[in-house]
């Protein structure tokens, strides 16, 4: 059994298995949810169908055709990593966070290469639908990343004394992701965590090949 589970393959199960997660999700969500329609879960968790143009958590940077190109080039040089961390036999949890890292970047990539192309506009009033008659509501590379998960768990106002921000309304945490965000998050916190030592062998492992 540990023959058949080596580091490549639990690499590529992982992988799969993210990016198949997280397909499922978007395309339910994205066919079934109005446009900013809310589910209520608990007080604190909401699934909340919006789109963004961005990168992460909905953060908007340059252009959406940089941003697309910019997340394939960094998926192209996650893989390489990957590989050469593979073919060293670096450790397998060490492995598991950068496909982690890898999977969440390619499952935004096919949201904005793809998703514009194969979807309709989603509206208020309108569900999207998988290929439509009338075609897609944008071109290649120009598709949104579907976003659900949205946590407010803390609800406020700031205290009235604090300067600029004072009486302002506050969530914590605001941003609205997705579950290739949360992989994201997940193998870049893990690595930090448990590998920040392991990093500057893997900085070796890299210089030498």
């Amino acid at each position: 059994m540990k023959k058949f589970f080596t580091k490549g393959r639990i690499a590529l199960l992982v992988i799969f298995s993210v990016l198949i997660i997280d397909q499922v999700i978007k395309v339910i969500v994205k066919t079934q949810m109005y446009w900013h329609e809310s589910i209520r879960i608990t007080d604190w968790f909401y699934i909340y169908f919006t789109e963004n143009n961005g990168m992460a958590f909905g953060l908007e940077i340059f252009g959406k055709l940089f941003l697309t190109s910019f997340r394939i080039v960094a998926v192209g040089v996650i893989g390489w990593f990957l590989y050469k961390f593979i073919k060293h036999g670096m450790k397998t949890g060490f492995i598991v966070c950068v496909s982690l890292i890898l999977t969440g970047a390619l499952g935004n990539i096919i949201d904005s290469v793809f998703y514009g192309v194969l979807f309709n506009e989603s509206t208020y009033s309108q569900l999207a639908t998988f290929m439509p008659e009338g075609g897609g509501y944008a071109p290649l590379f120009y598709g949104k990343v579907v976003d659900m998960f949205y946590f407010p768990i803390i609800e406020t106002n700031w205290p009235e004394w604090m300067p600029f921000i004072g009486g302002n309304h506050f969530i914590f945490f605001s941003p609205i992701f997705n579950f290739a965000d949360a992989a994201i998050s997940c193998g870049i916190i893990a690595l930090l965590l448990f590998y920040s030592k392991y990093l500057n062998d893997s900085y070796h492992v890299i210089k030498k090949s």
